[in-house]
């Protein structure tokens, strides 16, 4: 493309320097370079049947992500009024959301109808016509902050990055007979040697001070902030643990012993059946490595790649032989660590040598090969396991344009990874980088330990500080004002005493936001699905049913706030709930499984889609016959949410005018009858002490025939 180097071209641009026309160019430049270079990686399967292949069962198929990353610059510009319309809606739809490794997410091929792999090529295609024309034609202004036009950009191209490394991982998990060598990702060569022996090294303790602070690169939301912790001396593997470090604890008995794993850990091991490392194969003694496209001999001096739980396995193996405490570092340790070595900078300012930002081949190399100080691959090579789970720092705020990057994984359940892996580019391996996964779950990612009597705080308080969801958490659960009945509880209750003496086996809540109205659904119900397009308000629900309890921060008045804690003890549902299925779903394109309900709850929903009419034909058949669909809603149509020639009234027709409920009537009699006349719910919603919405919901009661 042009005469910069590898390295360059997978650098993140630098956001506060230089001119209009330069960075226009920069940046169009590492658009297109990323674009290409993620396509190039699926060249490597074998055939296009190949892209249909699921490597994970939780996981969409790999023709899902080749439309995933075109299909979320299309919707964030859209959403950024970057795009006046849409390249394919079907396909922005159907490849918008993607599939967390979440328990309660049970993925079904027989749900979704791929396209084929051409259609999908040919829309990347137009995408990247559309967005280079934004690129050219966009406002740009010096320094880019994160309501600029381009950080829209940067955001989809950062997007596209991650998603090269965790494909790449989805294509090593693949059957080796459907994949294919190239060139551009070939593997680094194994030398063949032993690995070294590993030692501790010191490093003096001292205060770290973690979290962004200014725009000079691009950064994700989690990463902004602040947050300062004492780090207490201790001390450090020299090395990243190999492959033949490793296998001394397999050795010992590793995945036999069940004292040397938590119970989360034993209880993945025993489902998953693990008894080695996800990427080797073969029998103890012929160990072989699956690298991307090819197996090799075990390399003894390559890192291990494994999951947090067996990391952590490992590491109470470690303290049994040794009597001390050996353990992962936690977020401010490993940064102390990066600054003991003089790598507690960015990349672009000062080149770092590591196997990283795929300068040094497709593959891990010698645990020995790059030092670091007094250490070894404190950055690269592969992922390093974080003792800490991924948190908010202070002053954290969800990014408008997407708000479910980092607070669904808010949860104490996603630990954090550090330092990036030969694939790692971009903001991956900038220095204030927060990327997390599930602990069962596999990227290429290692570990090394340390050697510290320090508690590790592994359990952090999440107090929910993003505006939108603190207001409905409010809304939900918080206090009455006004005189109002709590319209989440009332909504649900109009729904129970319409159902009063029919079948109550099966409930949907859709668009439940932060959950209350399933709460209540669920005393009456044998089972409740309760689904959301926004994950950050299914997040607060599933956290309420896990824990019992969420805790938000509310806005008083300026910058005063007050810490809530709401609990369903406190609101007489203390009783189990369990068979309340928390799920992010869009209702206008809901999975196939979702049906068989005896009620359907859509509470003020209906004008907050862009096809109301597409929602209301797709649900008729969900339904059972003599089930009941309740709709609330104030109807308050706009053209932010819903085209006006979506609505379903609120406009003249032939010069009448047209309600809502005439709409509802035009696509709902056929299958429905209206049981009652329409009655109305107020609801308060309070933004802050002094100022809240005042509103009428209308609720009809429609009976399947």
């Amino acid at each position: 493309m042009n005469d910069l180097s590898v390295q360059e071209m997978n650098q993140t641009v630098i956001l506060n320097k230089g001119d209009v026309a330069s960075k226009r160019a920069e940046i169009k430049t590492y658009f297109n370079y990323t674009w290409e270079q993620y396509e190039l990686l699926f060249d490597v399967l074998a055939s296009d049947e190949v892209f249909y292949e699921r490597p994970q069962p939780l996981r969409h198929p790999l023709l899902f992500y080749v439309g995933h990353t075109a299909t979320f610059f299309v919707n964030k510009l859209v959403l950024g009024k970057l795009l006046s319309e849409r390249i394919n809606p079907r396909f922005e739809s159907l490849f918008a959301i993607g599939v967390d490794e979440m328990s309660w997410d049970d993925l079904n091929d027989a749900h979704y109808e791929w396209p084929q792999v051409a259609e999908v090529f040919a829309y990347r295609d137009q995408v990247k016509v559309a967005v280079n024309q934004v690129i050219d034609e966009m406002e740009i202004t010096i320094p880019i902050a994160w309501e600029s036009p381009a950080w829209t950009i940067l955001m989809g191209i950062e997007h596209e990055r991650i998603h090269l490394e965790t494909s790449s991982v989805l294509i090593r998990q693949l059957d080796l007979s459907l994949v294919k060598s190239i060139d551009a990702f070939a593997p680094h060569e194994a030398d063949g040697r032993e690995a070294p022996q590993n030692e501790l090294i010191s490093v003096e303790g001292g205060t770290v001070e973690l979290g962004r602070q200014t725009h000079e690169i691009y950064g994700w939301d989690n990463e902004f902030g602040e947050t300062v912790y004492d780090v207490a001396s201790f001390r450090a593997s020299k090395y990243l643990v190999s492959n033949q470090e490793f296998l001394g604890f397999m050795e010992a008995g590793g995945y036999k012993q069940n004292g040397w794993w938590s119970d989360e850990g034993r209880s993945w091991r025993e489902y998953h059946q693990a008894d080695k490392p996800e990427f080797w194969r073969g029998e103890a003694g012929e160990y072989r490595l699956r690298l991307m496209t090819n197996e090799i001999a075990l390399p003894m001096n390559w890192p291990v790649e494994i999951c947090y739980h067996e990391a952590q396995a490992f590491c109470n193996w470690k303290s049994a032989q040794s009597g001390t405490s050996v353990r992962m570092p936690d977020e401010a340790e490993y940064r102390r660590l990066l600054e003991s070595a003089g790598l507690d900078r960015e990349h672009h300012t000062q080149s770092i040598e590591a196997n990283w930002n795929l300068e040094q081949g497709a593959s891990s190399v010698a645990v020995d090969r790059f030092a670091h100080g007094a250490f070894y691959d404190l950055v690269g090579n592969v992922w390093q396991w974080n003792e800490t789970p991924i948190h908010a720092f202070d002053g954290f705020q969800v990014h408008p344009l997407y708000d479910d990057f980092s607070t669904p994984t808010f949860d104490n359940r996603h630990n954090l990874i550090k330092g990036g892996s030969w694939i790692s580019t971009g903001n991956e391996i900038t220095l204030g980088s927060r990327y997390a996964f599930r602990r069962h779950f596999y990227q290429h990612a290692g570990f090394r330990y340390i050697e510290s009597d320090a508690e590790v705080k592994r359990d952090f308080d999440i107090y929910e500080t993003d505006d939108l969801v603190s207001q409905y958490c409010e809304f939900h659960y918080g206090d009455e004002v006004f005189d109002v009945p709590n319209f989440a509880k009332a909504v649900a209750q109009v729904a129970m005493e319409a159902t009063s003496g029919s079948i109550r086996d099966h409930a949907l809540d859709m668009g439940c936001s932060v959950g209350r109205s399933a709460f209540e659904l669920a005393t009456q119900f044998k089972s409740v699905d309760a689904l959301d397009f926004s994950a950050r308000f299914i997040q607060m629900g599933a956290q309420m049913q896990r824990a019992g309890r969420i805790r938000y921060e509310r806005k008083e008045q300026g910058d005063l706030t007050t810490f809530q804690e709401r609990t369903l003890s406190a609101m007489g549902l203390d009783q189990p709930m369990d068979h309340i299925n928390f799920m992010q779903q869009d209702a206008c394109n809901m999975k196939a499984r979702f049906t068989g309900y005896n009620l359907v709850l859509a509470a003020n929903l209906i004008d907050r889609l862009s096809q109301p009419v597409r929602f209301l034909n797709d649900i008729a058949p969900r339904i059972q016959a003599g089930g009941h669909l309740v709709i609330a809603s104030p109807y308050t149509w706009m053209e932010e949410f819903t085209p006006k020639e979506n609505w379903l009234g609120g406009f003249k027709r032939d010069g009448e005018p047209v309600s809502t409920l005439d709409g509802l009537h035009t696509h709902l009699d056929a299958h429905f009858t209206l049981t009652a006349p329409p009655v109305k719910l107020p609801f308060v919603i309070r933004e802050t002490m002094h100022k809240h919405q005042h509103s009428l919901s209308e609720v009809t009661i429609w009976k399947k025939k």
